[in-house]
């Protein structure tokens, strides 16, 4: 047997051999997104986002069963409800759309079980090479039809494209083909970490996604357009880091698992990794909004800035639970995930129900007026739920409540002296482009500055890892 000496500089590098892949295939990845929905949202109409936001709100749910019989199923009994999707949102266009981009639902599955493999393995790069090859194939047919077809079948067959480009490229790569055998006793043996992660993960995409259901209901097509695009650029950060965290700290948190001390000195660098890079950027982000926005799309979509501002108020306490969500999983007590999850979402139905009669108070003036009462809460069941999973993280872990929240206030409060260079930097600047730059060189200035003088040693390791490997 290795001696634990040489286990863990082993496990250590290839963890971060894990993080490296992941963040090339994250930054690889969000950048070409990013890219193409900077073309099409100045191509493409504010409505042709709507409609699609509209079918991405059911599709989210339908992608949970992912597996290649029920997402057989899956979408069966979704082309039959697609014209009860369309009554919903009122309008008939829905049918057809939404018909094509459920298609999403089987090309995913074809392509999980590859996935999954190789990052149990901790070998992500076939992974990596998939996703932005599939992204990039996507992207070209998406800019194509925006500019050829102008309307939301760009964004249809946009997602198609790369969903099936992906999958069919890992199949290439893997090389790993399943036994036509079915085992019951396989599924048993997953059935009670895997019934509760399901659960979990099921209540989760009813908390990210009931909101929109209710808008395109009751408030129409442009106001939905508004909120699911600055959900979609908050939450490429927000799904982005949780994504890296994810796939890179929980394969480690399995092998550290049955050492008490191994595993709470592992959280609490995790915890205090998380905090450095969560608080800067994503202070950065709320502080840059507008210029940002007015860079990359004009002022075309002005009104989806406040809710980009908030949802990423709401993406710092998501990422935050993911990460004490994995200690839970690694620890093998997922049912606690699933009472965190009820009682948060109990508190995000409270919240909507109370919010739903302030939707459609918006104006001419202020078309997210609505909207924006309703992130708030959002914003209160996400913090909430921060709150249950740090408690019930704590416990599984043996690591104390206030080591946790330490290590999360502690960067918390060296971001804001950054954050607010930045916000009176861009003050004195008109240029989107200079105002992004000049405020984004001030943070990064004072952020490192304020930790130095700390003597944050987890700066260090950052630095010596940016610049020496």
């Amino acid at each position: 047997m290795t001696p634990p000496s040489q286990q863990q500089p082993d496990l250590k590098q290839r963890t971060a051999r894990t993080i490296k892949w992941n963040v090339v295939d994250k930054v690889a990845t969000q950048v070409l997104y990013a890219a193409t929905g900077i073309v099409l949202m100045r191509e493409l109409s504010r409505e042709a986002f709507g409609l699609v936001g509209a079918v991405l709100v059911v599709q989210a749910f339908a992608l949970m069963f992912v597996d290649i019989c029920i997402s057989v199923l899956i979408y069966t009994l979704l082309w039959f409800a697609a014209p009860l999707i369309a009554d919903w949102f009122h309008d008939d266009r829905l049918v057809t759309l939404s018909r094509a981009m459920f298609l999403t639902v089987l090309l995913s599955a074809l392509g999980i079980v590859q996935t999954n493999r190789m990052v149990k393995r901790m070998n992500v790069r076939p992974v990596t090479v998939a996703n932005v090859a599939g992204l990039a194939l996507g992207s070209a047919v998406g800019i194509y039809l925006a500019f050829t077809r102008g309307d939301a079948w760009a964004l249809v067959w946009q997602s198609v494209v790369t969903t099936g480009a992906k999958s069919l490229l890992l199949w290439g790569m893997v090389r790993w083909i399943p036994a036509p055998v079915f085992s019951w006793s396989r599924l048993r043996s997953f059935f009670k970490v895997g019934a509760g992660v399901m659960a979990g993960a099921f209540l989760n995409n009813v908390f990210q996604n009931i909101y929109g259901i209710f808008i395109g209901n009751r408030v129409g097509m442009l106001s939905l357009a508004y909120y699911s695009q600055a959900d979609k650029w908050s939450k490429m950060g927000t799904a982005s880091l949780s994504g890296v965290l994810t796939s890179s700290f929980l394969p480690t948190l399995s092998e550290v698992q049955d050492s008490p001390e191994r595993l709470i000195r592992a959280t609490r660098k995790m915890n205090r990794f998380t905090a450095y890079l969560l608080f800067f950027g994503f202070g950065w982000l709320i502080a840059a909004a507008t210029p940002v926005f007015h860079l990359l799309f004009g002022e075309k979509w002005d009104a989806a800035i406040i809710l980009f501002q908030l949802l990423l108020v709401r993406g710092i306490f998501t990422v935050l639970t993911s990460l004490y969500s994995n200690y839970i999983l690694a620890m093998g007590r997922s049912r606690l995930l699933v009472v965190a999850e009820l009682l948060r979402d109990a508190a995000a139905l409270a919240a909507l129900v109370a919010c739903f009669p302030v939707l459609a108070l918006s104006t001419p003036a202020r078309p997210t007026y609505g909207l924006e009462l309703m992130l708030y809460g959002q914003i209160a069941a996400s913090a909430l739920m921060w709150l249950l999973t740090l408690i019930a993280a704590a416990k599984v872990t043996g690591s104390g409540i206030l080591g946790y929240i330490t290590d999360a206030g502690v960067y918390l409060l060296t971001a804001a002296p950054a954050v607010a260079a930045a916000v009176a930097v861009q003050a004195l600047v008109s240029s989107p482009f200079m105002a992004i730059a000049a405020g984004g060189i001030a943070a990064a200035a004072v952020y490192l500055a304020v930790n130095a003088m700390l003597g944050s040693a987890l700066q260090r390791e950052v630095l010596a890892l940016v610049f020496k490997r």
